[in-house]
């Protein structure tokens, strides 16, 4: 069991569970939206399997910060769980699951993270989070508009 602080952000986006659960595994799609506000570029790997690992290393104006983890749930479209390793979890697993709620016409996604380090990695997370939610709503708005 994996112990310590935790963090919960959650944000309706108007676009299917399947459509959302699935730009989580490809590393294309990541690349595009996992970036918290500070973060001008990201490189996704995965291998979207139970068992199977992904690494994104997140670029900003100062260094390169690199996450990793593990596929542990791959229930789609309705929940995903992994490990995040990286610098402000002091490199230890943490463990992260999200979820995909249908809500009338959009989908409620919302992430919790377990075993976090201390105060200061769970605010900081909290922060990434929540960003992360607001550039994927941002995606998905965009990818509807090209069609």
């Amino acid at each position: 069991m994996i112990h310590g602080h935790t963090v919960t952000v959650r944000r309706e986006i108007a676009a299917s569970a399947e459509d959302l659960f699935d730009a989580w595994l490809d590393a294309r799609s990541l690349g595009t939206w996992l970036r918290p506000s500070a973060i001008r570029e990201t490189r996704a790997e995965t291998d979207p399997r139970v068992g199977g690992a992904f690494r994104i290393v997140m670029v900003d104006d100062a260094s390169s910060i690199v996450h990793s983890g593990t596929y542990r749930e791959i229930d789609r479209p309705h929940r995903l769980v992994f490990t995040w390793s990286s610098p402000a979890t002091r490199f230890r697993d943490s463990l992260v699951t999200v979820t995909f709620r249908p809500s009338s016409g959009s989908t409620v996604v919302e992430i919790h993270q377990v075993g976090l380090p201390d105060e200061e990695a769970r605010a900081s997370h909290h922060a990434g989070w929540s960003d992360i939610l607001r550039e994927l709503d941002h995606h998905t708005i965009n990818d509807e508009t090209k069609d």
